[in-house]
């Protein structure tokens, strides 16, 4: 073989080697790493973005001024993904912690709503009987004594039996009735009044303004429930009585809870809550529930 051969010989092995290592190292880059003497060459970027992602997150972990989580806020993500799924009894379970664990997060105000609407469909619900009685009508009842023996109101009586106005009465006739015990709470520094059973919380209500109630710890009751319409007073048997405003009335001091749209003139004094909460309300209290002030 002459010396001329042989150069181009070489010279041959050396292009395909460097063709060869070139394909390899495009390989290394753009489909996946080979390692060795290609990963000294050029870094792994997937591990280099990794590096520094961890890099970055314990340098983010170990600020000192990385932000606490608030408690509430968890809890209240968790009840948020449990109400997307439809769990309704483990997300209600979560905002009541919320309340009751976390009363001054900022989710609790949220979670205290949703809890009230949960609560209040149930309690509504024709199909939900926990709580509720069958009353067989015999000679001599009147919806009043009906209401009275039951500790309930007319209100109650009237929307759980689908009644516009009150009908009359015949012996056998059966009506759904629901003893309303619940008792009230009113927090004259956050202008709310919330409705619990016992040491359950049931609903709250934000008032639109709030003046002449006591700030100083009272317990006191419901003394009596008015309902007004024109300026007049409109007793329970009347026809108008559905369509007319509701207050209550409480003893010791004599406050008057009442609806206020503000379009009329704004009563001097008492809590004011929208109509449609001081309907509600008045649903689902009747005169001798006790109220606490504080």
């Amino acid at each position: 073989m002459s010396l001329w051969t042989l150069v181009k010989l070489v010279a041959a092995l050396v292009v395909l080697a460097i063709m060869g290592f070139s394909g390899m190292l495009a390989y290394h880059v753009a489909v996946a790493p080979l390692g060795g003497v290609f990963e000294r060459i050029v870094p792994n970027p997937v591990s280099i973005v990794a590096e520094t992602n961890e890099k970055e997150i314990v340098a983010m972990l170990d600020a000192e001024d990385l932000p606490d989580v608030d408690p509430g806020e968890k809890a209240f993500q968790k009840a948020h993904e449990l109400l997307a799924l439809g769990r309704l009894p483990e997300a209600r379970e979560k905002l009541t912690t919320i309340v009751n664990v976390f009363p001054a997060s900022p989710s609790a105000p949220l979670a205290r709503r949703i809890i009230g609407e949960i609560n209040l469909d149930e309690i509504l619900a024709n199909e939900h009987m926990e709580g509720k009685q069958t009353h067989v009508v015999k000679p001599g009842d009147s919806f009043l004594g009906i209401v009275a023996k039951r500790d309930t109101n007319i209100d109650m009586l009237m929307h759980l039996n689908s009644m516009l106005e009150l009908r009359n009465l015949h012996p056998g006739d059966e009506l759904i009735v629901m003893p309303l015990n619940f008792r009230l709470l009113i927090e004259p520094r956050r202008k709310t009044v919330s409705l619990w059973d016992g040491g359950r919380f049931i609903r709250e209500y934000v008032a639109v303004d709030m003046e002449g109630v006591p700030t100083a710890a009272k317990q006191t009751k419901i003394e009596s429930k008015l309902a007004e319409l024109d300026g007049k007073r409109v007793p329970p048997q009347s026809k108008n009585y559905r369509a007319a405003h509701k207050l209550i009335q409480l003893a010791n001091p004599t406050v008057y809870i009442r609806g206020w749209d503000g379009v009329v003139e704004k009563p001097a004094s008492g809590v004011l809550l929208r109509p449609e909460d001081m309907e509600e309300l008045a649903l689902l209290t009747r005169p001798g529930n006790e109220v606490e002030i504080r």
